[in-house]
């Protein structure tokens, strides 16, 4: 048995440093965005870039939340497709240290990269998710799915739909939970429908970022606003006064689905059985965010499965979350968490 079976994306993700002309020179110039293989091996081989001294992570969001819960105390397990290489091994040796068991199926494409690029003070992100592409229903067996008290889903494998339905329908026959994350405003925005007849038909946990959750709201609504800049307390408001709204009568009545929304320095808020439930938190000066949506996820979904309440399970999502701004991706050591895996004992 395990507690959290994490089905997704093994990615290393690469910290660096770089300006402007050097992100235009291989086309790195959007906030998330695809590069082809070609073009990260070229990336690589920059003789500007110190690669060899980068920090790197295992990365990939259903990876990093069987990383975080698992140093949290969890049982946890992550299912993924990976290349025969040196990154695949990188990778399996970081989560593997971190007590997830890992079963990663091998392929000859190779492993995937994400570099996270900090050009001139703004973050970019620049994935190539390679031999992770080639997971489908074939690895995801019916026992796999069986032995789980929650199944993370990463979001970007909902463009694979097969596979999607695939997990959600095993996971039904049991009753158990599946926990997705959106991953990305253009995931919610492009997946809202989907997610939406998924929340009304399987057992969900559906976890989104205030923009993801804006995102997914104005696509429901078939609102075309145009996008302006607001403020993460403009952004609260507006999610606590629209939002909330429609998701109360979306959960009302039923256990499940349960809807998460992170908003960074300013907590969280859950909606879960018709009911709005605001847990605050206090903002930090972060080192990187990266990673501390998964920790939320992660340290959510652990407090939820020991029998906590769904207000006491978003505070220990706060609090680990914050754990993780003072780290790059989810280089953390265990015994910063020690005490949030003491909390999940009790």
């Amino acid at each position: 048995m395990t507690e959290l079976l994490c089905i997704g994306n093994p990615i290393v993700d690469v910290f660096v440093d770089i300006d402007s002309s050097l992100a235009e020179k291989y086309g790195i110039t959007d906030p998330v965005q695809h590069i082809s293989r070609d073009a990260a091996e070229s990336f690589l081989r920059e003789p500007s870039v110190d690669f060899e001294r980068a920090v790197k992570s295992s990365g990939g969001g259903a990876a990093n939340v069987a990383k975080i819960a698992s140093m949290l105390g969890m049982s946890a397990s992550f299912c993924g497709s990976a290349g025969e290489d040196d990154l695949a091994g990188f990778f399996e040796k970081e989560i593997t240290e971190a007590g997830v068991l890992t079963m990663l199926t091998k392929t000859g494409e190779k492993t995937g990269l994400c570099f996270a690029c900090n050009v001139n003070g703004e973050t970019r992100f620049a994935a190539s998710p390679g031999a992770a592409l080639w997971l489908d229903e074939s690895h995801i067996g019916e026992d796999l799915i069986n032995a789980a008290e929650v199944v993370v889903l990463d979001g970007y494998v909902l463009d694979r739909r097969s596979l999607v339905q695939h997990i959600l329908k095993l996971s039904s026959r049991r009753g158990i939970p599946v926990a997705l994350d959106a991953a990305s405003v253009m995931q919610a925005r492009g997946k809202a429908e989907e997610i939406l007849t998924y929340s009304r038909n399987y057992p969900l946990f559906i976890f989104m970022n205030a923009d993801e959750t804006l995102a997914f709201f104005n696509t429901i609504r078939k609102k075309n606003d145009k996008e302006t800049a607001l403020s993460e307390k403009e952004k609260e408001s507006l999610i606590l006064k629209e939002v909330c709204p429609m998701l109360q009568i979306i959960t009302d009545g039923e256990l499940f689905p349960i809807m998460v929304i992170k908003l960074g320095g300013r907590g969280a808020v859950a909606v879960a059985g018709g009911n709005v439930y605001r847990e605050e938190t206090f903002t930090v000066i972060p080192r990187s965010t990266i990673g501390a949506g998964d920790a939320f996820c992660a340290a959510f979904i652990s407090a939820w499965i020991r029998g906590k309440s769904i207000s006491e399970s978003a505070a220990v999502g706060n609090k680990v979350a914050r754990e993780i701004l003072e780290v790059p991706g989810t280089g953390i050591k265990s015994a910063k968490l020690k005490s949030y895996a003491k909390i999940l004992q009790k």
